[in-house]
């Protein structure tokens, strides 16, 4: 049998991503040992009984010694603690790669503290559900969904094709995207849905609690696939706000502005107007469900296709 593209994979953080890609990577055999890394005890015991890795251990550092492949997998606002403690111990032609949800953030600060010989390769699998922690993870996770890389100029390429190899043995799609490109794409696919539904359960929950028992007992399906967005992990969204705040504010600026356009054909009666962008919304979703990118199914769920596209 030959030995696996990677070595020891180093995989700092095992949420429902880190979780699913080490589960993904061991089934497809394209992993040796795999060395996880979490600040709880509670965490590393239940990855450890999960079998998401051969080792678990507190300190990022001791996680990272003597690995070949480094995932980062927390939230994107201790990038830049993670990649300051991890640089000293990183191997000559290393890779370390990421799945945050913002890139130039990514880049900003984890770049800095990694040595010279230590290929960086930023990556976002747009794959996910609301669930999060190392029970959420599951193998199928990326079969069919994109993963976004976004290398930095002069990046070697072998390290690049090492990433995209190992997501592609777990069953994704991979596309390359400038961190900048990428960041404003995902302001508008990912980022603002989940504003826009964090905001819609926020005014909810803020009515009087009979209206609120109400909403609760009969909530219709858009308003249920709001409540699933928004339960998604507060402190992973609140980093990827913080730190991809100018795409964000931008789309933003966008949506408020059809918001008044729509508020004011429903005011003065404009039903042609009101129909018109209803058809193009509705053009748009068939071009979703063309591209086989209508939803994220959870196989332990056999009763739900999550028609959930990323939550990430």
């Amino acid at each position: 049998m030959s030995a696996p593209p990677v070595q020891r994979m180093c995989l700092i953080g095992v949420g429902l991503i880190g979780s699913s890609l080490s589960l993904a990577a061991q089934r497809q055999r394209l992993v040796g040992e795999v060395v996880g890394c979490a600040r709880s005890e509670a965490t590393r015991s239940k990855a450890l009984e999960l079998g998401l890795a051969d080792r678990m251990v507190e300190d990022p550092a001791e996680a990272a010694d003597g690995a070949d492949l480094v995932v980062v997998a927390t939230p994107v606002g201790v990038y830049a603690e993670v990649a300051e403690r991890i640089g000293g111990v990183l191997q000559p032609d290393a890779v370390v790669t990421d799945v945050g949800s913002v890139k130039q953030a990514t880049i900003r600060d984890i770049g800095p503290h990694l040595p010279d010989g230590v290929h960086f390769v930023p990556g976002h699998p747009v794959a996910g559900t609301e669930k999060s922690g190392p029970e959420a993870g599951f193998p199928e996770l990326f079969e069919k969904r994109w993963v976004i890389l976004t290398p930095p100029p002069g990046t070697d390429e072998a390290a690049v094709e090492r990433v995209a190899g190992l997501w592609r043995g777990c069953g994704a799609y991979v596309e390359r995207m400038t961190p900048a490109h990428h960041d404003r794409v995902l302001a508008m696919t990912s980022h603002l849905p989940h504003l826009i539904a964090y905001t819609i359960v926020s005014t909810a929950a803020d009515l009087e609690p009979g209206e609120m028992a109400e909403v609760v007992k009969f909530s219709a399906g858009g308003f249920r696939d709001f409540t699933r967005i928004a339960a998604s992990d507060p402190i992973m969204w609140r980093d990827i706000f913080l730190n991809n705040r100018e795409a964000v504010l931008e789309v933003l600026q966008r949506f408020n502005e059809d918001i008044t356009a729509l508020q004011r054909a429903i005011r003065w009666g404009e039903g042609e107007f009101l129909e018109d962008r209803f058809r193009r919304t509705r053009e748009l979703r068939s071009e979703v469900v063309r591209a086989h990118q209508a939803g994220t199914f959870d196989p332990r769920e056999p009763d739900k296709a999550k028609d959930a596209g990323s939550t990430s």
